[in-house]
């Protein structure tokens, strides 16, 4: 059950890197992919597992057949609960069990080649210094980046890139770097501000030279690229609905 065929990182770098890339996959599938993942978790089907592939890709599907695996599996039937509770909280379920298994892959890569104790520090080290899907999925690690700079000067807590904002109040929303010969002074106080900020799709870190846009409802911050809006198209969205506070409504 592995989109990565036989590939197997042998390296503390390659581990880290196929870790990224699952990691990845299975954020988009419980962020902005959310609405199709809802659906391809049918309770009326067996035992369902959500896996994420180096390739930033993800797949709803069966167990791996053979016993034992190749790779360590994920968790086991996450479609039947999906009915039983709230939608947020079965999302944060799948990426609580979704982080362990990805740990569980990465380590198993580290004992199967030989990693010593300073690969393995090095790997935990690289892996922590990420957000976890869960924080990601909930908005946990925004909300500890708001605490840390609950004492900032800025008039908008939401507006993160305020002193770039691109010239009205109704255009805070959305942040693209100024060139760099008008961003001297403001480059080393904006990274230091907002360093830590997340997109909600990717959970990479903000950077001042990305077009950033943030929804109007949950106030989570995306990069343009990730949730498909440019900058131009920006300019005429009086109200930004990230992907998954789109697809939000009833469910049968």
């Amino acid at each position: 059950m592995d989109g990565g065929g036989t590939y197997n990182p042998r390296t503390v770098e390659e581990v880290f890197r196929d870790f990224k890339g699952r990691r990845a996959g299975m954020i988009k599938a419980l962020t902005t992919d959310v609405d199709e993942f809802f659906q391809q978790c049918d309770p009326e089907k067996e035992n369902l597992c959500l896996y994420g592939f180096p390739s930033e890709q993800w797949e709803v599907n069966l167990p791996a057949e053979e016993v034992p695996p190749e790779l360590p599996e994920p968790a086991l039937g996450i479609n039947f609960a999906r009915d039983g509770m709230q939608e947020k909280d079965w999302l944060s379920l799948v990426a609580v069990h979704s982080d362990a298994w990805l740990l569980a892959v990465a380590f198993y890569f580290g004992a199967r080649f030989g990693f010593d104790k300073n690969d393995r520090k090095r790997l935990f080290s690289m892996i922590n210094d990420l957000p976890t899907i869960f924080e990601v999925v909930t908005g946990t690690a925004k909300k500890q980046v708001k605490e840390k700079s609950s004492v900032s000067n800025h008039s908008s807590n939401k507006s993160k890139p305020n002193s770039k904002s691109r010239g009205s109040e109704s255009q805070g929303k959305y942040s693209k770097g100024l060139p760099k010969e008008e961003e001297e002074g403001l480059d080393e106080e904006d990274e230091e501000e907002h360093g830590e900020t997340l997109c909600g799709a990717c959970g990479e870190n903000y950077a001042s030279d990305e077009f950033w846009i943030c929804c109007d409802i949950c106030e989570k911050w995306f990069h343009g690229k990730c949730v498909k809006i440019t900058p131009a198209r920006a300019e005429h969205i009086k109200q930004y609905k990230c992907p998954s506070c789109s697809n939000k409504r009833a469910r049968p």
